[in-house]
């Protein structure tokens, strides 16, 4: 397909996304986050939802499940027509959606991405503590790739993860309890520059970049887990669907609009390639 084509076929969606995730009624993280990236990417996403939020830039008022049966069923329903060249996982909550889910990916061919999705950027409980040990037994087997965040690498590893070295020892022990690669994303840390880590089983690539000071960063790892989902379901390697994921969320940090909510768990800006295209000459 050569640049500037506008054939019909141009402009199909490349990479259909399966997004097994929470829903966000702020927009900013969740479910609705997921879509933004997919779509603004040139993938198509399509969704199995875990549970609904109450949720703005405040933080999370409330939770409603949603059945076990249900999520699979939404699965089931997308995968046995539509089909996914890749599954993105964030919010599962409990134990039985992880009970639900684990065995239907167990049967997929193609990559997942297990985003553990543990306590909202505001620092409300996503994941109940009983469902942890099935995170780790059922859902790190089924993941082509894992993005904990440092805190919860601590809580997968059960070890401190404050260092660079810190963050290769917790990968390890991901990818030993099943995982086939890692990402330890630094977000949390406080030095000026972000250090993220992926692990695979050939070795470790380091990316840094500056850190910002930002309150637009609600949903940065839905937003990152979603944009690599995307990325392996285009057919781009794990680095660079690493690579263009971590200068997409970047990128959604620093053209935020900062007047978007009074909290502090700010939006981000999924939609800045297709606004920054629409202003070129």
């Amino acid at each position: 397909m050569s640049a500037g084509d506008t054939s019909p076929t141009a402009l199909y969606p490349n990479g259909r996304i399966l997004i097994v995730a929470g829903s966000d009624s702020g927009g900013g993280a969740g479910l609705q986050a997921d879509i933004k990236t997919v779509t603004t990417l040139g993938g198509f996403a399509m969704t199995a939802v875990t549970a609904l939020t109450v949720q703005n830039t405040h933080g999370v008022k409330d939770i409603m499940d949603v059945p076990p049966h249900f999520v699979a069923a939404q699965m089931m329903a997308v995968l046995s027509d539509l089909g996914a060249d890749a599954v993105k996982t964030g919010m599962l909550a409990r134990t039985e959606v992880i009970e639900a889910v684990a065995p239907l990916l167990d049967d997929f061919l193609n990559p997942a991405v297990i985003d553990p999705v543990m306590v909202a950027s505001s620092g409300d409980r996503l994941l109940t503590e009983q469902a942890v040990s099935a995170m780790q037994s059922l859902m790190l087997p089924q993941a082509a790739l894992v993005t904990p965040n440092m805190p919860e690498a601590e809580i997968l590893t059960n070890r401190g993860v404050e260092t660079l070295d810190d963050m290769k020892h917790a990968a390890d022990r991901l990818m030993t309890d099943g995982a086939q690669a890692a990402l330890i994303k630094g977000g949390h840390g406080n030095e000026a520059v972000v250090t993220d880590l992926l692990a695979e089983q050939s070795g470790f690539t380091v990316f840094e970049n500056p850190r910002f000071d930002s309150k637009n960063t609600h949903g940065t790892g839905c937003t990152l887990a979603s944009s690599i989902a995307t990325g392996l379901g285009q057919g781009l390697a794990l680095v660079a669907a690493v690579e263009r994921g971590l200068g997409y969320v970047r990128r959604a940090i620093e053209t935020a609009n900062s007047s978007l909510g009074t909290g502090h768990n700010k939006p981000l800006n999924h939609a800045h390639p297709v606004l920054e295209k629409s202003q070129d000459p």
